[in-house]
């Protein structure tokens, strides 16, 4: 079908193709980070239950490496910061891809008149179902 197309069609449809991988991208790091951050959060809260003085290791590569609380509670509570600030950009990166992708699909069905019927990444565009 898009042999048929107008040049301008055939790039707006393979931008929203882009845009649709893109999407996926950034759902798959989003979903990453969230899974980071719950594992952290975790192993904070079950920190508060260790009495300080227990011997804690750490991972560094492949090794166990002795750590004190301390060290241990700042290291869990500079990732959980930096995962949540992760988390926050690729929300706001999601949210602009969502809206690009609905823009082009919008020029995309002017250019052809109406009726793609949601389009190639389906209705609702990528992220659809709350993804």
């Amino acid at each position: 079908m898009q042999g048929n197309l107008p040049p301008e069609a055939q790039e707006k449809i393979e931008q929203l193709q882009d845009l649709q991988e893109t999407a996926q991208e950034v759902a798959v790091q989003k979903q990453e980070a969230e899974s980071g951050l719950t594992e952290a959060q975790n192993a904070l809260d079950e920190l508060e239950n260790i009495d300080e003085g227990t011997t804690m290791y750490r991972n560094v590569g492949e090794l166990l490496v002795e750590t004190d609380y301390e060290q241990a509670e700042e290291d869990l509570e500079d990732k959980v910061d930096s995962l949540e600030i992760r988390l926050e950009t690729l929300e706001k990166q999601e949210e602009r891809v969502q809206d690009q992708f609905e823009s082009l699909q919008e020029e995309l069905e002017d250019l052809l008149g109406g009726g793609m019927g949601g389009g190639p990444a389906g209705p609702g565009g990528p992220g659809a179902g709350g993804a």
